[in-house]
């Protein structure tokens, strides 16, 4: 049985050791991080609380609790560790839908939820295959990107992760919801708070980042690369705000105050239907209010000496107003300075005397307790939020199993959050963490000031820079190269061509079309013009990210090679298109097309341009396919039938190899009719379509890609 102590991670050295020993240490993180994870889950009293919206923006529980194996079947088939699915009802629903991202689906009448019990088969089969991989994998240390070792601690980080984020869900289900655990006890040391929070000199000094793979511990995308930074002095609140020194801030109207507030801050201030705190409570007794704080299953009387919990807003909106009570130049601090501080500090050397990694409480505890060389909670209790907005070092790469981790986040709307709180394990505490989230959203995370008048960079270039995406918003949104026509505008023209001639489509009112491999999105806007309804789909988050980007704004920039390190910058309009009118009727999911969730279905027509040689498993798409159509819908593929074990593994491919049995070729339009005979019939004769992608100014690739039409006849 899972003990306290069995909830105190130790961190995996990536980079040392014996490779027997390497081997069983990771199987032990393994298995004590899915208990871990799955303990927290026992803090729900019913199975109905698996079904209840903590709140109108996430999932319910049922979700998350599939999420996290969900995760490690999606990475490991895609890293071609496993062979195939474990269960693909389940991994389609609980693959998406983590945040409230524009692309997240968290309409309930698209899901009919698993029950526990089979979402805790399910979980127990992703466990079984995980441990049997780690005892079967070869691998060398140090474990790198590229090692089949990688994935594995990927999912491992991933959930631990979500063992913070879910508690955070949990505290906030109803009370009749949850059950407390001894396994999360609540610090039971409630009192008043420091009467004075006096800011502390921090000097001045520099920030040297030179974080690369290979690492010692586990880490994600945006901590790798070069950082240097020079930070002046400045001086620093010795505690952590209280929640008796933010009552100060409450008691002064400060939520009714919109002069504390800036633009965002106000919209969220006036749709918030409390004037305090997310997690506080105020009940009437007597002839007075008395203040509750909620914790993760339970409501105690308000600990006045622990750590506020808020928002960045609120965080930000606090300072604005101390500032004005001070007449001092009191605000957040920036990352640099959080890092200056911790570094003066020497706070990353004092993790045992930290409130995290579950080694205390599952509460915070008081924030005069955790001394650390003068200051307090440099590390630990509750994330400390900062005006920084997350971006990226230079240097930062995508890792090619994992593109929506960070690269979504780069947007000047989510602020980085450090120093991590009491659940706070694995990597979130190593040292080179940094997450990032919206800044109305909660977490287990407050804040400290400083007093600074360094200005603070608060926007950061929203250039895509990524060369994969800027290369595809350019063969998307560019300009025409050697007389070949747009692609993606050609076949959207062709898909439209193709449903006003029809006899079936043209006859209908309205006319729904579904995308599939969308790209940055460029054909959907296209097909906007005649079909009502554009849903476009793609596996890649940063591909999603602008198309949904080009709907909201209107304009997408992005950066060109032209040779070298010499760039060109590229600014392109749905306007100037002529595309900007019908926009509003396309959405931009990311959905994977060998396991799309159920309720893609009802469509006129569907498009897959350039994907099914791209597929993990393109027969599972294709055999799909014919039951998300309507009666006497469309399907129209175009494919330049480029096969590669990057890509699809042989035994997957649908064409392109030689027949076991006969000796013969197998060509790729043979696997089409031998999947899709059944439920349509091919229309025309297949034909090319040329499309020319520019890599560099004298660099282009110029492919033909076959089109094939098929109607369906069931």
């Amino acid at each position: 049985m899972l003990s306290r102590k069995d909830l105190v991670s130790q961190p995996i050295y990536l980079d040392r050791g014996e490779l027997a020993a390497k081997r069983t240490e990771i199987k032990r993180y393994l298995n004590l991080t899915w208990e871990s994870y799955e303990s927290l889950f026992d803090t729900l009293k019913t199975e109905e609380a698996f079904y209840a919206r903590p709140c109108s923006l996430r999932h319910p529980l049922i979700f998350y609790f599939g999420h996290t194996a969900t995760f490690f079947t999606n990475k490991l088939v895609l890293a071609k560790l496993l062979p195939k699915r474990i269960n693909p009802k389940i991994e389609s629903m609980c693959a998406i839908g983590v945040d409230e991202m524009s692309w997240d689906d968290l309409n309930d009448a698209h899901y009919d939820w698993p029950s526990v019990g089979q979402v805790r088969a399910y979980r127990n089969q992703v466990r079984e295959a995980v441990n049997d991989l780690i005892d079967r994998v070869e691998f060398s240390l140090p474990i790198d990107w590229q090692s089949p070792m990688w994935p594995i601690m990927m999912g491992i980080e991933h959930e631990r992760i979500h063992l913070e984020t879910s508690s955070v869900l949990i505290r906030q289900l109803g009370l009749d919801y949850v059950q407390a655990s001894d396994l999360f006890p609540i610090c039971p040391d409630q009192g008043e708070a420091p009467t004075h929070n006096p800011l502390l000199p921090v000097p001045a000094g520099s920030i040297e980042i030179a974080h690369h793979d290979p690492a010692p511990h586990y880490g994600w995308d945006n901590e790798y690369g070069e950082h240097h930074a020079q930070v002046s002095e400045f001086q620093a609140s010795q505690y952590l705000v209280s929640n008796q020194e933010f009552l100060e801030f409450v008691e002064d109207g400060g939520y009714e105050r919109a002069e504390f507030w800036d633009e965002e801050g106000d919209r969220w201030r006036q749709f918030s239907p409390v004037k305090h705190p997310t997690f506080w409570l105020s009940r009437s007794e007597g002839d007075h209010q008395a203040w509750f704080l909620r914790c993760m299953t339970e409501e105690i009387p308000m600990p006045w000496n622990w750590p506020v919990e808020v928002n960045y807003l609120e965080a930000a909106a606090f300072c604005n107003w101390k500032a004005s009570q001070t007449g001092r130049p009191i605000r957040l601090p920036s990352e640099d300075e959080y890092l200056r501080l911790r570094d003066h500090t020497q706070a990353q050397d004092q993790t045992d005397k930290a409130n995290l990694n579950l080694q205390k409480y599952a509460s915070s505890v008081p924030v005069d307790q955790c001394e650390m060389n003068g200051f307090y909670d440099v590390i630990g209790n509750v994330w400390q939020w900062t005006m920084t907005p997350i971006y990226p070092y230079e240097g930062f790469k995508v890792h090619p199993l994992y593109d929506d981790f960070t690269t979504p986040t780069f947007d000047n709307q989510h602020n980085l959050f450090k120093g991590g709180s009491w659940i706070s394990t694995g990597n979130e505490i190593n040292g080179s963490s940094r997450y990032a989230f919206r800044r109305h959203f909660f977490q287990h995370a407050g804040f400290r000031y400083i007093e600074s008048d360094a200005p603070v960079q608060t926007e950061f270039s929203t250039y895509e820079t990524d060369a994969l995406v800027s290369q595809y918003c350019e063969f998307h949104y560019g300009d025409e190269n050697f007389g070949v026509a747009n692609f993606a505008k050609a076949y959207a023209d062709l898909a439209i061509e193709l449903a006003q001639s029809d006899d079936d489509l043209s006859k209908r009112a309205s006319l729904s079309v579904l995308e599939v491999g969308c790209s940055v999105g460029r054909a959907s806007f296209e097909l906007a013009k005649h079909f009502d309804q554009v849903t476009g789909l793609d596996f890649s988050a940063r591909f999603i990210q602008v198309a949904n980007q080009l709907k909201q704004t209107g304009s997408v920039l992005y950066t060109l090679p032209i040779e070298g390190e010499i760039m060109d910058f590229k600014e392109r309009s749905l306007t100037d298109l002529g595309l900007q009118a019908e926009a509003h009727k396309c959405q931009f999911l990311q959905q994977d097309a060998s396991n799309m969730k159920p309720h893609f279905n009802g469509y006129d027509m569907i498009v897959a341009a350039n994907l099914i040689d791209r597929l993990y498993e393109s027969a599972k798409f294709l055999e799909d396919v014919a039951a998300r159509l309507n009666p006497g819908g469309i399907l129209l593929i175009t494919s330049p039938y480029s096969w590669s074990e990057q890509y699809t593994l042989k035994a997957n491919w649908l064409g392109g190899y030689k027949d076991s049995q006969s000796g013969e070729n197998v060509t790729t339009l043979e696997g089409l009719h031998r999947i899709l005979d059944s439920d349509f019939k091919r229309l025309r004769d297949p034909f090319d379509l040329a499309f020319v992608i520019r890599e560099t100014a004298r660099k282009y690739q110029h492919t033909l890609a076959q089109v094939t039409i098929w109607k369906k006849t069931k």
